[in-house]
């Protein structure tokens, strides 16, 4: 599933090809997907000029001065810049025609991406507005974790998941984190101490970093917006290697299932 840096690094290689550009036509050949395309979506955006692309959490955010386009990959998706004239392939849904003689090209087989409007402040839209902190910034810091994570018995790894407490920390980059902090994914959020906290918000911060610079990470779908597929699944100390060694310590990573999600973890060093 595409996360916090698969969006940012597909936002940013979209940017330079959008951004002042006007959305000549709209070709929505699936109106069918997580939420149902509005009929009328193309109408909309037709003619508006694209101001700038932002991201808030997995959301991109494509502002244009009509309104405001908010995109979301879901399992499988991806947006790609495309000559106007290579026709469409299976899954290839939709097609923004730019008047630099581009397409904007949304790919999705599992159809669980979407495509909204909003004429008002993306920030207040229901699927955003109650989201926590990103956490590459400011607003993401020890003091902030500790605090929110007080009486709480779940397993850390799923209150750091929880994008109402943080966004974009996904099932890789939370094993990675983890890791990376020397803390057990099991242990109750609750039980950890402020220094631990500040531990894992740099891993946090310091793994997220890393993941964007390599352009995301790449385990079956994942491309980017110019095509090319993620390298960070070079880097992964944790995640998917279960029964390998552990790069730091003597121990073999184990893989157990927390939150529903498959969780990877060296016994011996992360306590």
């Amino acid at each position: 599933m595409p996360e916090l840096p698969e969006v940012e690094t597909t936002k940013r290689g979209l940017a330079p090809h959008l951004e002042g550009r006007k959305v000549k036509l709209c070709e929505i050949r699936q109106h069918s997907l997580r939420w149902p395309v509005d009929a009328d979506f193309a109408e909309k955006i037709c003619g508006a000029r694209i101001l700038r692309l932002d991201r808030r959490a997995k959301y991109l955010l494509v502002q244009t001065d009509k309104g405001v386009a908010i995109w979301h990959l879901g399992m499988s998706g991806s947006l790609r810049m495309v000559d106007a004239s290579l026709p469409p392939q299976k899954h290839d849904h939709i097609d923004w025609l730019l008047d630099s003689g581009q397409r904007l090209r949304f790919h999705d087989p599992r159809r669980f991406g979407a495509l909204l409007w909003t004429t008002k402040d993306p920030a207040e839209h229901e699927l955003i507005a109650h989201l926590g902190p990103e956490p590459l910034s400011d607003d993401f810091y020890a003091d902030y974790l500790f605090s929110a994570s007080r009486g709480r018995k779940a397993p850390v790894k799923s209150f750091i998941m929880d994008g109402r407490i943080v966004v974009g920390v996904g099932n890789i980059y939370a094993s990675e984190a983890l890791f990376m902090a020397g803390i057990r994914p099991q242990t109750p959020a609750g039980k950890i101490t402020r220094p631990r906290y500040e531990r894992l918000v740099d891993a946090i911060k310091t793994v997220l970093a890393a993941a964007i610079q390599q352009g995301g990470t790449t385990l079956k779908d994942f491309v980017g917006g110019d095509g090319k597929p993620g390298y960070f699944a070079q880097q992964l100390n944790a995640y998917g290697r279960a029964g390998q060694p552990c790069p730091r310590c003597p121990g073999t990573i184990r893989e157990q299932i927390i939150g529903q999600r498959n969780t990877f973890f060296c016994p011996r060093c992360q306590r």
